[in-house]
Order: C-alpha cells, then structure tokens, then sequence
C-alpha cells in the first residue's frame, strides 16, 4: 500500500465530511460497568510485610529478566521504585506520620472497569476481557506510547532498549493462568494473605469484613472501588492511602468518559486523530519501505558495477596474455629461422 502528501490530505478531509454527523449524533459514549463475575485481587496493607515474594511469583511465572537488585535484597524497600520494562510489580516502603512501623504497598497494573489504555490506543492494542484483565497485543502496536500519557496510575512502561522490537510492557493480571483456573504468580507467592483472589464482588465483600471486623485496624474506604469509575485490583489500609503514595483526587469518573464529552465538542478532531495518526504511521511505513528498496536497488547497482569491471578487467587480461603469448610464439620462430639460417650459413 502506497500513499502520497496529497492522496493524504483528501482521506484527511473526506474523513471530517463523513464522520463528524456521525460524532453529533453519536454524542458521549455510554458508561461500562464492567463485566459481571470478572476477577478481583484484593491487596490489604495491613498484611504486608514488604517481603518481595510476589516480585518473585510474578517474575517467575511471566519468565520476565531477572532485577540488577537480588529479590532477597530489601534494602530496596528504601528506593521509591517505579514499575518498568522489567518489572510487572514492585513493592515500595513508606514511612508514615506519626507511625513507627513502616507500611507496604505493592504496585501494579490496576486494571480499570473502563481503562484509559484502551480508550486511547487507535490500533486496539489493549483488549477488556470479560475475566476483568486488561491484555495487550504487541502485534499492532505502532509504538505511539499514548497509553503511557493516558493512564492515570502511570504504568505502562515501554521497552526503550530494544529497539529491533519495542513494546509496551505491563501486567496482565495472569490472564494466561486465571483463564485456565489458576491464581495469579503474586497471590499464590504471598505468604501472609496480603494478597486474595476470586471474582470482583467477593473481594469487596472479604474488604468490607475485614474493614468491619477491625475497625482500629482499617480505614473505611476500598480503593479501587469507584476511583477512576472502578478497577478490578482492590486496595485496603490502615493509613491514608495518599501516605501510600495513592493519588485520591482522581474522583470517581471512568477515563474515556472524562474525554467524551470534550471530543464530542470538537468532532473533527475525534474523528481525524486516528485517521491523522494512521496516515503518519502509513507514510512512515512507506518512507521506510522506499528506503529500504533504495537500499536494496544501491547494493544491486553496486554488484552489478563491481561485476562488470571484474569481466572488463578479466577480458583485458586475457587480451594482454593472447597478445604476450603471439609475441612469444612469434619471437620464439624469429629466433628458430635466425639459428637456422645461420646454421646454413657455417656449412657453405
């Protein structure tokens, strides 16, 4: 597929024609609940002990590169870590006020009810599965990295070092092992029950009893509930979760539902970005295609002038020898008639 500047700018401007009635009628998109019956892990701070078993469990079972840091190293607890390209899940420690224990917190993919990721991403990269995980599929991927702006629990982490095949790198919730019966690699590697499993409702529930149940003990708030319109990964604490370094003032409104409203008000723009951004990457696979034929056409070139001074070369040096070697033979039967002649010469 080819396209030039020109053919471009007319997809570009057929494009707002067709769409925008279509956006005005349209108007903002509906609110998702989520799938019913979908998958909850509950995470109680309270229970943590900053062990880093599940950096291991989750390390093992997604074969990911081991830390530059050794699992049995808590002195890294100190760092206020990030989730990156090689890690799903990582533990930090805080230290809160007026606290003389300190208090854990594991982070990871949140995965929304309704995620930003996916509302972002014009390739449907990121795909909701009814079992609540948010999965990814690098095989469309074109590398825009708008899911690392759009997430509002900045995780998506992107693989700048390998450039032959970069992607976007982040948890999966064990999509591959929940789907087949199995616990996740953190919650089955957490030894203290600071990690639960089970559908949605019933991690709400086991919060809730737990929160009932020691009041001194937790906060009377379940995040994850409604933040960000809800996520299937559930918090409880027994401190202020901002102290967690958790943003609060995200409110309770889904991501792409913040957005509609404004793309609604600006039709054109929602309609071209993903026509504007497929005709970039379009022109850039095209500008790479033609680079790589010019290539392709200079090393051709270059054999094909390399071959035919090679022949020229070799048809001169075979016109020199046949020529050196008529001399020779010439020579040689110049020499024979002198001697016979002179031969002759001495018997007279």
């Amino acid at each position: 597929m080819s396209i030039d500047r020109r053919t471009f700018l007319a997809l570009l401007g057929a494009s707002s024609l067709n769409l925008v009635p279509a956006l005005e009628a349209k108007g903002a998109s509906k609110h998702f609940e989520g799938y019913p019956d979908s998958y909850g892990i509950l995470f109680d701070s309270v229970r943590c002990i900053g062990c880093r078993r599940c950096e291991i469990g989750c390390n093992e079972v997604n074969d990911l590169p081991l830390p530059e840091e050794p699992f049995e190293d808590l002195g890294v607890l100190d760092k206020k870590r990030r989730l990156n390209e090689r890690a799903y899940t990582i533990v930090n420690k805080y230290h809160p006020e007026g606290r003389s224990a300190p208090v854990y917190r594991k982070l990871q993919c949140n995965h929304c009810l309704e995620p930003a990721c996916a509302s972002s991403c014009f390739v449907a990269a990121y795909t909701k599965t009814p079992s609540g995980a948010v999965i990814y599929d690098q095989s469309v991927c074109v590398g825009c990295r708008y899911c690392m702006i759009a997430c509002p629990f900045n995780v998506p982490a992107y693989t700048y070092a390998d450039p032959v095949s970069p992607r976007i790198m982040k948890c999966t919730m064990c999509y591959p092992r929940i789907i087949r019966g199995k616990l996740p690699g953190c919650v089955q590697a957490c030894p203290n029950e600071a990690l639960n499993f089970g559908t949605r409702e019933e991690m709400l529930s086991l919060a809730r009893e737990r929160i009932k149940g020691h009041p001194d003990s937790y906060l009377d708030h379940i995040y994850g509930e409604h933040e960000m319109g809800g996520t299937n990964w559930l918090y409880i604490s027994g401190v202020p979760f901002p102290e967690l370094g958790m943003n609060e003032n995200l409110g309770t409104t889904p991501a792409p539902k913040l957005t509609s409203g404004a793309l609604a008000a600006v039709p054109v723009i929602a309609a071209l970005w993903p026509v504007l951004l497929g005709g970039i990457y379009v022109m850039n696979k095209r500008r790479d295609t033609q680079a790589e034929q010019e290539k392709d056409q200079a090393v051709t070139r270059a054999r094909t002038e390399a071959d035919e001074k090679a022949e020229a070369k070799l048809k001169a040096f075979k016109k020199q020898a046949e020529q050196e070697k008529q001399e020779a033979v010439a020579k040689a039967v110049h020499e024979a008639e002198e001697k016979a002649s002179s031969q002759t010469d001495e018997e007279s």
